[in-house]
């Protein structure tokens, strides 16, 4: 048996699950939220739509298979979602300490240290996530024995979608994956004959980047606030993020005024809602959200349904939905909405993610039908 410290759960209602530490011996809090899928927690702990929050995994067993190498620069070889852990801990039933992998670089466990993100086993997922289905996401803390308490935390407070963007203009040439810094006459449209997209970082998945450089297309990126209305380009694409969509007021303002141009804009999950907001809908907080692989989403006016990669809290209130717009995707499971898009103009957007690292990847074709608008 491995020797290891034990550590408790703390809900905001004052349910307690008790178990024993694999991560790095120190107290946490967040947002505790579950995921169904059965694999990818190196893409899902690098998430930033994860930021702020406990997630706990409902597959019985994690660690198995490792961690890959760390990303060495070229966004197009690496193998995670974002440049850091964004989770505050990660909980499962079991931990694997000894795992098997061609690509494993190091443990699970040896990761989470590193970046000093708790890890729990031993735990009772199944009833911790029939808690949270019966009783919606809450507020919960960590303490591991003789580490220290902290207070408990709440991450839709605050500007996440601020504090996991870029600071800066990057560019991506399709040809040439490494990032560089924006200066002058560079924010004009590309020479090369590629499109050039501008793409709002509100907390980016790395994938996102992938897909539309194998597109062929000039990837602008910049930050959530940036006023991206100030130079020419061929197309809007929203990223994900994680939070709150109230705080992105200026994001909003923004794609408003691009919405006069009636050039191509594309959102996902953030996006989708930020695209709504600025279309004139609201958005609300579901009760414990969406977080899996298999989430069943049907096209609108027909009987294709597609299977789903989604992390999300937040959701479009489609009945707020102004007269020229429509929805373009719904939950099969809960009616709730998974897309937008406008009636006579190039504009749409998805809540799910199309691009799914990890996947699935059914809806990818989401970049092609926005990249055949471009040109």
């Amino acid at each position: 048996m491995q020797a290891s410290k034990s550590a408790v759960l703390t809900l905001e209602d004052g349910t307690t699950f008790r178990g024993n530490s694999f991560g790095y011996e120190g107290p946490a809090a967040g947002e505790v939220v579950f995921n169904t899928a059965m694999t990818g927690y190196p893409e899902s702990l690098t998430d930033p739509s994860y930021e702020g929050q406990i997630l706990v995994t409902t597959f019985p067993q994690l660690g198995n298979y490792g961690v890959p190498p760390a990303d060495t620069g070229d966004i197009m070889q690496g193998h995670f979602e974002g440049t850091r852990i964004h989770c505050r801990a990660i909980i499962t039933q079991d931990y694997a300490f000894h795992h098997s992998h061609w690509l494993a670089s190091r443990s699970l466990a040896d990761w989470l240290k590193s970046e000093k993100i708790p890890g729990l086993y031993n735990i009772d997922t199944r009833a911790l996530t029939k808690h949270l289905r019966s009783h919606g996401s809450m507020l919960g803390k960590i303490t591991v024995e003789g580490c220290g308490e902290c207070d408990f935390y709440d991450p839709n407070a605050e500007n996440l979608i601020a504090l996991t963007s870029c600071r800066r203009p990057l560019v991506y040439e399709a040809d040439e994956a490494n990032p560089y810094v924006l200066e002058g006459s560079e924010l004009a449209p590309s020479t090369n004959g590629r499109p050039t997209v501008v793409l709002v970082d509100c907390g980016i998945k790395h994938n996102i980047i992938r897909c539309l450089l194998r597109r062929g297309l000039r990837v602008v990126r910049v930050p959530w606030n940036y006023d991206f209305n100030a130079f020419e380009w061929d197309g809007l694409f929203i990223s994900n993020g994680p939070g709150n969509p109230d705080f992105a007021t200026a994001t909003v303002e923004n794609i408003r005024k691009a919405m006069d141009r009636k050039k191509p804009i594309c959102g996902i999950c953030m996006g989708n809602q930020l695209l709504a907001k600025a279309a004139g809908a609201r958005t609300y907080k579901l009760k414990y959200g969406h977080r899996s692989h298999n989430q069943p989403v049907r096209l609108v006016g027909t009987e294709r349904c597609f299977v789903s990669s989604q992390n999300h809290g937040f959701a479009v209130d489609t009945a707020t939905l102004p007269g020229d717009w429509e929805p373009l995707f719904v939950n099969m499971n809960d009616g709730t909405n998974e897309g937008i898009r406008h009636r006579t103009l190039p504009f749409f957007s998805a809540q799910f993610h199309p691009e799914a690292s990890s996947g699935p990847r059914d809806t990818e074709f989401l970049f092609d039908e926005f990249s055949a608008l471009l040109k």
